[in-house]
């Protein structure tokens, strides 16, 4: 078969698995199924327990579950205090990772020596940058870093072991080395695809995960002492979000199968990449760009919540009729990371010139929930997430869109790598949970005697 009649067979073959994979949404209710692991008002289900992180968006008041402020603890410790107590240093997330792998917050001297391992493990082996990285490159980065990881197995001869001390190190050596993998393979496809300069800067062993990603993606490796704080603050936020977020589930999903530390981050990776998850910072820029195109005064409130009605009601964008950066799926009335990372954007807003684009921002904020709460039944308050900040961030740092979901996996292996060791430590059985099958039993027809199906 030619190209052509390969993607006529595709075509016509599709709507088979229209008719026979479709299950309808009023069954899995009457069955009581909680798709998404999740119940009719949101609540996930109970799947285990984690010391790690909590997400608080609801408070208990005489029985009765109410919509509260939302908090995001890192072993107990509220976000806040961590960034507000690294206010004016640097390394804001290596301590985060720090305290969310061994769980407890680091003396001075221990993180500084755990900055210095993540600084000796700064390195990949011989020629894997050329042979790896710089081959096949793509404008798809995740799936360059998820080849990277998967192919990093096989300069590790302990790669299968499940010692602690042995994924301890694969993690924190997968953790000095995202930068690399995002940044080089951001740049060879650049290069490759976009006939642009190559640059190929090595990391400082001595700077922040945050300094180098900076350094390594600017072509004369120069940043603000403001951009890098920016930055450092960014991942702290994106470095855990509880055991149920999507890619942190497979990660336990993956360790709890007993397979190695590669592939349990891979598959993370491969979560982490969705446009439902990690890629959700690029939906919202795309928005921005389609009502920067369509508003014509940033700073008229009417005429912001004018063309959110409209989108809303799918009639412009994308025509989903989502505000996308607005809602989460577990906080209600806010989502910390967003409160805390705002005031970061307008500091770095003010400094980058950009304050008609933050007004944009700031009427969308106020004017979203409440169209959305006028438009849609809902069940709890709306409220910006970190997505809506976290990409106009990213622009203002030069950062490329391409980078966005791959930047989230620099910071999201921390929390990924003490979900791997909590799993191994006190879990013993594989994740697996039930489906309800609805199949019938039927009769084997023999093949000269079926007919063909006609499918509309």
């Amino acid at each position: 078969m030619d190209n052509t009649r390969f993607n006529d067979y595709f075509h016509e073959n599709q709507m088979l698995c229209y008719k026979n994979d479709r299950i309808s949404k009023e069954l899995t209710q009457e069955l009581g199924v909680k798709t998404g692991l999740r119940d009719v008002n949101g609540k996930g289900v109970l799947a285990g327990l984690t010391n790690i992180s909590n997400i608080r968006a609801f408070e208990n008041k005489g029985g009765r579950l109410v919509p509260c402020r939302g908090q995001l603890t890192y072993r107990g410790y509220d976000v806040r205090d961590l960034i507000q107590g690294s206010s004016g240093g640097k390394f804001a997330f290596e301590e985060a990772a720090y305290l969310l792998i061994f769980g407890k917050l680091p003396t001075r001297f221990e993180l500084k020596e755990f900055c210095e391992v993540l600084g000796e493990k700064r390195t990949m082996p011989s020629n894997f940058t050329r042979d790896v990285i710089m081959k096949a490159p793509s404008k798809d980065i995740m799936n360059s870093m998820t080849r990277s990881v998967l192919t990093l197995a096989s300069y590790d001869k302990d790669a299968a072991s499940l010692a602690i001390d042995n994924v301890l190190r694969q993690c924190m050596q997968l953790m000095s080395i995202f930068p690399m993998l995002a940044v080089y393979a951001y740049h060879a496809y650049n290069h490759y695809e976009n006939d642009d300069s190559m640059y190929i800067h090595r990391p400082d062993p001595e700077l922040s995960i945050a300094d180098n990603f900076l350094r390594m993606l600017r072509p004369d490796t120069k940043y603000t002492e403001l951009e890098t704080r920016v930055l450092d603050v960014a991942l702290l936020l994106h470095a855990e979000h509880g055991g149920g977020n999507n890619s942190t589930f497979t990660t336990r999903v993956v360790t709890s199968s007993g397979s190695d530390t590669y592939s349990a981050i891979a598959a993370a990776l491969c979560s982490l990449k969705g446009s439902r998850h990690g890629g959700a910072n690029i939906m919202v820029m795309h928005m921005m760009k389609d009502i920067k195109e369509h508003v014509r005064d940033f700073e008229d409130e009417e005429e912001v919540a004018a063309y959110l009605s409209l989108i809303l009601d799918g009639e412009a964008f994308d025509h989903q009729g989502l505000i996308y950066g607005m809602g989460h799926a577990v906080y209600s009335l806010s989502d910390p990371r967003e409160e805390i990372f705002k005031g970061y954007v307008e500091q770095l807003a003010a400094a980058k010139g950009m304050k008609k684009e933050m007004a944009l921002y700031n009427n969308i904020e106020k004017a979203a929930p409440k169209l959305i709460a006028d438009k849609r039944r809902i069940y709890k308050g709306v409220s910006p997430n970190v997505d809506f900040y976290s990409g106009f961030v990213y622009q203002m740092l030069g950062i490329p869109e391409e980078l966005y979901t791959p930047l989230f996996a620099v910071a999201r292996i921390a929390g990924w790598s003490a979900h791997r060791i909590e799993e191994l430590v006190s879990a013993n059985k594989i994740i697996r949970p039930a489906y309800k099958s609805l199949t019938a039993e039927r009769t084997y027809m023999l093949r000269e005697d079926r007919r063909q199906e006609c499918v509309s």
